[in-house]
This record gives C-alpha cells, structure tokens and sequence, in this order.
C-alpha cells in the first residue's frame, strides 16, 4: 500500500512538472506571437520559435551561398513584397522591390527612422553623449565634404594605383584565383588609403586579421560567449579602435600640430576638422568609431559588385572583349 502511494505520488508530481512547464512554453510562444505579430497593418510572416525566431533559417541560407533564398522563399510563401519575421532578436519587416525602397529612402526620420539592434551597437558603440539618430544626422552633414567632385577625380587615380598593384602582386602570373577573397583584399585596401591613407600592404593585410573577425561577427548569433564570433567581433573591434585607429589619428594630429594636415585629404582629416552645431569637434574615440564603421560598410557592398562584375565579364566574352579592348561605357547602352 505504502509502495502504491509513493507511485501516485510520484507520477502526480511528474504530471505537476510537466504541466508547468507546458504552461510555461505555451505562455513564452503567446507572448512571442501577441507582443509583436497581432498587429493589423502589419504585412503577413510568422514569429518563428521565441528568442531565436528565424534567425538559424536566415543564417543557414547565408552559410550555404544563398543569402537571398530566405527573402525569396517568405516572398513566394506570403504572395507578398513584404513580411515580418523576428531575426537577430528583434521583430522585423522586409521590404523588397523598387516600391519599398522608394517608401524607406523617401520616409526617413518621418515614418521610419535608423536603428540597429543591440548586438550591432556592443562590436560598434556609439556616441555616449548623442543618439544614433543625433549622429547619422552630423555623419551626413560632412560626409558631402568628402564626395565633392574634385576629390572625386582624386580618389580614381588613387583607386586605380591601388588595382594596378593589387593585380600585379595578387592575380598576374596565376591560372586560376578565388575572386571574392581578392576583392575583399582590394576593397579593404582602397578604404583604408582614402579614408585613412594607409596605404602599407603589410600594415593592411596586418590590420585585415581582426577586421575579418569584426565583419564576420555582425551577422553571427548574438551570444557574447567566449569562443563565439560574436565575441571574437567584440574584441577585435576593440583592438582596432584602440591599437591601430587611435594611433592613427594621434599621429594625425601631430602632423596637423606642425601645420601639415594638408598633405591628407581623407576623411579622418575631414573628421578632425569638422564641427557641430556648437563648435565642438568629435572626440577622438567617436572618430575611431565612425572610421571602424565606414571600413566595414564599405568592404562587403563594394566588394560583392566587384565580384559579380568579374562573374559576368566570364560568363559574357564578348562584353569582356570589348571592355578589354577600352570600350566606351556609353557603347554598351543597348
């Protein structure tokens, strides 16, 4: 009798447990799904699992070489240009085509504004004084400086000293190379000597060992972990800010002590002279921020395009015969 209580004793407390926590796991996927989903002028999508939503889905389509296939699938499944998932671990809403481009260039800072998710802002701090949308307004305030059509002309003679030593130390003489690699390579190159005019190969492909872990952190789960490339993209981005950045720019500023700032027309020179609202210049970690920022903006965009001009050029000889032989850009107008 006494051995028959202790079973129903314990599968009664079995029972009580596994309720709990049914309950449990039904309250955190109502709260995932009600918190942000039941809105009615939100476009359709699905929530994914709580906490993690569909991040390991976006993530995988990435590590497979088909970054596109997680937009193009939801496209097809909702019938719609637009939907919400939760990625990163936040709730979001894709927008694709010419239509939600438009609606996002031509509504910001009125129906949409900047924002990035925590994980972005621990590998890249902002400003403790401003808020982001404080310093994307002062960030575009001097930026046009730098992208005068003067400077312009300059910056293409130095691009295409940059390509003439690229190709002759990294693809003459090989019958086959890797093409993404090496326009990583190259476009990293080009932005370290515009916005910083460094231009020591070995320096750079020194600096580019933690820089690839900073790019390679941003889209990886945001579990700050030690052997995590999360955590890998927080310390090296912390080591570049510190060890190479700011050495950079207090060098700087004792070539602009001795009155010969200009011999650089980059941008950390732009960064160093300009001024807010107030007079006041951007203290020397907030450039080392913004500079960290630019560098990994411009690496994978420009790099990419670079890449796929390379992959049609090979898949279109007679386009490539023609840019070989200096064709015109205006001939190719068909």
């Amino acid at each position: 009798m006494e051995q028959y209580y202790h079973t129903n004793l314990y599968l009664n407390l079995l029972l009580l447990f596994i309720s709990a926590v049914s309950l449990s796991f039904f309250a955190i996927f109502y709260k995932h799904k009600s918190q942000y989903y039941n809105h009615p002028n939100l476009p359709p999508g699905r929530p994914g699992i709580p906490y993690l939503g569909e991040t390991l889905a976006f993530l995988t389509t990435g590590w497979i070489g088909r970054p596109e296939k997680f937009v193009t699938d939801r496209i097809r499944e909702f019938s719609s240009s637009a939907f919400k998932t939760h990625i990163i671990g936040k709730p979001t809403v894709v927008l694709t085509g010419a239509e939600g481009n438009k609606f996002l260039f031509t509504n910001e800072n009125k129906l949409v504004v900047v924002w990035w998710p925590d994980s972005v802002s621990k590998i890249f701090p902002f400003s403790e004084t401003t808020s982001i949308h404080e310093e994307s307004r002062r960030f575009r305030k001097f930026l046009p400086q730098f992208m005068k059509p003067e400077a312009l002309q300059r910056y293409v003679g130095e691009m295409d000293e940059v390509a003439r030593r690229h190709f002759a130390s990294l693809w003459e003489d090989r019958d086959e190379v890797e093409v993404l690699p090496l326009t990583k390579k190259y476009t990293f190159w080009v932005a370290c000597r515009l916005f910083v005019s460094l231009d020591d190969p070995a320096r750079i492909a020194e600096l580019g060992v933690p820089f690839d872990h900073v790019a390679s952190g941003i889209f990886a789960l945001p579990y700050d972990f030690p052997g995590t490339p999360f955590r890998r993209a927080i310390r090296a981005s912390k080591f570049i800010r510190e060890e190479y950045l700011m050495e950079i720019i207090r060098r700087r500023k004792e070539e602009c002590d001795r009155n010969k700032m200009k011999a650089h027309q980059d941008i950390l020179s732009y960064m160093l002279t300009a001024t807010d609202d107030g007079g006041e210049h951007m203290s020397d970690i907030d450039i080392a921020d913004k500079i960290l920022g630019l560098l990994v903006g411009s690496h994978d965009t420009a790099s990419a395009t670079c890449t796929f001009v390379v992959k049609f050029l090979s898949e279109l000889p007679d386009v490539y015969d023609r840019v070989y032989q200096g064709a015109s850009p205006l001939s190719f107008i068909y």
